[in-house]
């Protein structure tokens, strides 16, 4: 159980580390994540329309429909919030690379 959850934990950090490089990849393997609860992280609609809209914005041509799919099942709080969040994190990465 350990290893699975430092595998997890390893991936996400990884996948991170590429979205603060810019990786629409990254950014829409995180979202993927997130939206289904895959390798051992808690499903968390938010976090992963969140993901798919910055992957979105980094020219992933798959993340808006992925979006727009999880949206379906979030309240507007959920997407207005999930939006916050895209913003706070593209202004971070924005600064921390000026």
């Amino acid at each position: 159980m350990g290893n699975s959850l430092k595998s997890a934990q390893f991936l996400i950090d990884s996948r991170l580390a590429d979205a603060a490089r810019g990786s629409a990849d990254a950014a829409y393997e995180l979202g993927m994540v997130y939206s289904s609860g895959a390798s051992g992280v808690d499903m968390d609609l938010i976090e992963a329309h969140k993901w798919f809209n910055i992957a979105a914005l980094k020219g992933s041509a798959h993340a808006p429909y992925m979006r727009a799919e999880i949206a379906e099942e979030m309240t507007a709080r959920e997407i207005i919030e999930a939006q916050k969040q895209a913003r706070a994190w593209l202004q971070m990465t924005s600064l921390r690379a000026a």
